[in-house]
């Protein structure tokens, strides 16, 4: 009886460990992820707990670069349910389940015996990622949503787009949709246990010695990044060398990763020019004959560029005319590029020491990384609305003018300045004030924060509202203030 009782008890264990190898993979991935992330609380995560409660919640699509963290974020939003499910579809055992046609009800039953749970009441998150790999997958979280509400269902994934063709049906108006950025500034305070810091954001005005260590603590975050992986490292060890590897592997990824959705060989080579020269172009106006000092034509690189855009790894930010609402992009003049994070662009281009020794961003770089560091906060920042980011020209014979930023900001255009130096120098933003009606303007810059009456050269007198880079991500209150004081 023992002997037929052990024989059973080992293959009932083979039969579970084939079934559930990868389940345990995952859990284990999960444990050794979430011990990185369970000391912060990223804003997405606060939107996830929100959109659980939601009354009218749907499937939910997240967005993002690879290795931004949206299966760490998943995986440590499951610690709020009883049961958890989770998909990958990079690997072939889980891709299969979702491409057996056969109807949704019987798949669902599948999905639930693959992982040993129950389809019933309890409260339960499905987790699918890498969609990407599966039109079927993508095509069945309308059934979610029109046949089992009660299931909490999140996917994610990268280059969606490469799914948007004539002939497939996408799920419109059945999902929504959450994208995730690097760290922003106050995350990387929070995962770097800089709490104390992350909770003066918020309780300004600071003194000089809160300031300095402020600032000092932005230079680090704007050298190192946001990306996930890289601030792991950069904890651990405070070793450069060893971030540098965590950089190199993730620009070989994206270049390997991006190029698998090329329409041709040429395009692919097009791709991996771009990701290897993007990062140079920063705070230009670039055109994309010949970019990056190729002989490329304008028109394959422009579809690679937007191939690159909406992978995320670079964001285009288009000039504007416009000096009041609607602020309508002018697709005729020359764009600008942001790339994904600034710990990238700073190994990239091999300017890592000068963090190490200046006191102001705007010294380093002519000041694009200054510029740069902004936008990508700004990014994140209205990521999540249909709010465009864009800079204003005015391009004319001996008066042109360029101001870094605008946005669109509690019904009213409010023009951003990454400047070094006295109100005086700010040339074009006078020049736009005085076009247009706004009677408020935005100087980010290295100093502490304060807010100054000033007058352009033709009388016209506005408010300035002078934030110190830090404070880039709290934007959206300063001005509401000083907007609703007015």
């Amino acid at each position: 009886m023992m002997l037929i009782t052990l024989i059973l008890f080992r293959g009932i264990t083979k039969i579970w460990l084939t079934l559930y190898a990868g389940v345990w993979e995952n859990w284990v991935d999960f444990v050794l992820r979430s011990e990185f992330v369970k000391s912060f609380d990223r804003h997405s995560l606060k939107y996830l707990l929100k959109w659980k409660t939601s009354s009218r919640r749907k499937p939910l699509i997240i967005r993002g670069a690879r290795q931004v963290g949206k299966t760490t974020l998943v995986n440590l939003f499951s610690q709020n349910f009883q049961q958890y499910l989770y998909f990958n579809l990079e690997k072939k055992e889980d891709l299969d389940l979702f491409e057996m046609d056969i109807p949704f009800k019987d798949l669902l039953a599948g999905l639930f015996l693959s992982r040993s749970k129950l389809l019933n009441n309890t409260e339960t998150l499905v987790f699918i990622d890498e969609i990407q790999h599966s039109r079927a997958a993508m095509k069945n979280l309308r059934y979610f949503f029109e046949d089992y509400p009660h299931l909490h269902v999140i996917a994610a994934g990268s280059l969606l787009e490469s799914m948007l063709e004539k002939n497939f049906s996408f799920p419109v108006g059945r999902v929504e949709y959450h994208f995730m950025y690097p760290l922003d500034f106050r995350e990387f305070l929070e995962v770097t246990g800089q709490t104390m810091l992350a909770e003066k954001l918020i309780q300004i005005p600071l003194n000089e010695a809160e300031h300095h260590l402020m600032i000092k603590a932005f230079h680090k975050f704007v050298l190192i990044g946001g990306m996930p992986e890289a601030v792991k490292v950069w904890n651990e060890t405070h070793d450069l060398v060893e971030v540098n590897g965590v950089y190199q592997n993730l620009l070989i990824t994206y270049a390997e990763d991006v190029v698998k959705y090329a329409k041709s060989e040429n395009q692919a080579q097009i791709i991996r020019h771009i990701i290897q020269t993007v990062p140079y172009e920063i705070g230009n106006r670039i055109k994309y004959e010949g970019f990056g000092n190729s002989g490329y034509r304008s028109k394959p690189v422009s579809e690679a560029i937007r191939t690159l855009e909406k992978t995320m790894l670079i964001s285009i930010v288009k000039p504007t005319t416009s000096i009041s609402l609607p602020l309508m992009p002018d697709q005729k003049k020359a764009p600008k590029v942001l790339f994904l994070d600034s710990g990238l662009v700073n190994y990239q281009l091999g300017i890592q020491m000068p963090y190490m020794k200046v006191d102001d961003l705007c010294n380093i770089y002519k000041g694009v990384m200054a510029e740069h560091i902004v936008g990508l906060e700004l990014r994140k920042l209205f990521g999540q609305s249909n709010k465009r980011l864009l800079f204003w020209v005015r391009d004319k014979n001996q008066s042109s003018a360029e101001v870094d930023y605008i946005v669109q900001i509690t019904g009213t255009p409010v023009p951003i300045e990454v400047k070094l130096g006295k109100t005086g120098r700010l040339r074009s933003l006078h020049q736009f004030m005085d076009q247009s009606e706004a009677t408020l303007a935005v100087r980010i810059y290295g100093s502490s924060y304060q807010i100054t009456t000033c007058r352009t050269v033709c009388g016209k007198q506005y408010t300035l509202i002078n934030l110190p880079y830090y404070l880039t991500g709290q934007i959206l209150q300063y001005v509401e203030k000083v907007l609703n004081s007015q």
